[in-house]
Formats: structure tokens, C-alpha cells, sequence
């Protein structure tokens, strides 16, 4: 049985897919943890190439001897919304400014899409995960 290595760091970033860079935030981060920033970057950049730009989250898990390993979670949930309802960001004030409305075929399709990340049992409670999410950027929710 191979022995169970240590992690000695969890990070979490929002990089542009297909777009990391060795300067910040991935090389400084990287670097803080006496990582070769290259060995993240050519295959995150493969690896997401299609999402062209859009933010992804990353989750890095750092071992004491100096390697890693990561994993993609795709878009996150308010960089959907933003995108199914076409605004530009969330409201500061939003229980008094609303920027938006969203209607429940578009909370299903974005909660379909991030079931596997939301603490959520069923696509119900999904598209309650991602309903909040839409309220507290100021977006109405719509039948």
C-alpha cells in the first residue's frame, strides 16, 4: 500500500480558463508554496481552453514534498446568473436595488449545471442553492 502523502495547503482560485499566467494570481500564490508554477499552468490551460477566458474556480491541494493536485469546478454560480440574465455585475444594495430578473428554467439550467459542487441532495434543492445566490446579487426571481 502506498503511503498517504500530506497535504500541507488547500487553495482556492478564480483563474480566466485557458488563460493562467505566471503572474498573479497563480504565479504568486504558486509560488508561496514553492511550486513550479508550469506544471499547473500548461495542462490548466489545455484543460480549459474551452471555457475562452471566463472565470473558472480551481481548488489546489499543496503536499509536503512539493507537488499538487488540482481540479477544475467549471464557472461559478453568480458568473452564470450574470451570464443567463446579461448584466454586468450584482447590485450592491440587494434587497433595495434590484439589477435583474431570473426566471426558474434559467435557475434549473445553472443548477443543473453546478449540481455536482452545490450542497444539495436533489435538483430541487439545487435551484434553491442557486436562487439565493441570484437574491443576495439583487436578482429577482421570477415564475
Amino acid at each position: 500500500m502506498a503511503e498517504e502523502k500530506k497535504a500541507i495547503g488547500n487553495l482556492k482560485l478564480r483563474i480566466p480558463g485557458g488563460r493562467a499566467t505566471a503572474g498573479p494570481p497563480v504565479g504568486s500564490t504558486l509560488g508561496q508554496w514553492g511550486l513550479n508554477m508550469m506544471d499547473f499552468i500548461n495542462p490548466f490551460n489545455e484543460a480549459t481552453k474551452d471555457f475562452n477566458g471566463k472565470n473558472v474556480i480551481v481548488h489546489i491541494k499543496v503536499y509536503e514534498d512539493r507537488t499538487f493536485d488540482w481540479t477544475c469546478l467549471g464557472q461559478p454560480v453568480d458568473d452564470l446568473i450574470r451570464e443567463a440574465i446579461k448584466i454586468g455585475k450584482g447590485s450592491g444594495k440587494p434587497n433595495t436595488e434590484k439589477v435583474g430578473k431570473i426566471t426558474k428554467a434559467q435557475l434549473e439550467e445553472i443548477a443543473k449545471v453546478k449540481m455536482e459542487q452545490l450542497n444539495a441532495v436533489d435538483l430541487d434543492g439545487a435551484v434553491k442553492v442557486v436562487a439565493g445566490t441570484a437574491r443576495s446579487m439583487g436578482v429577482e426571481v421570477v415564475d
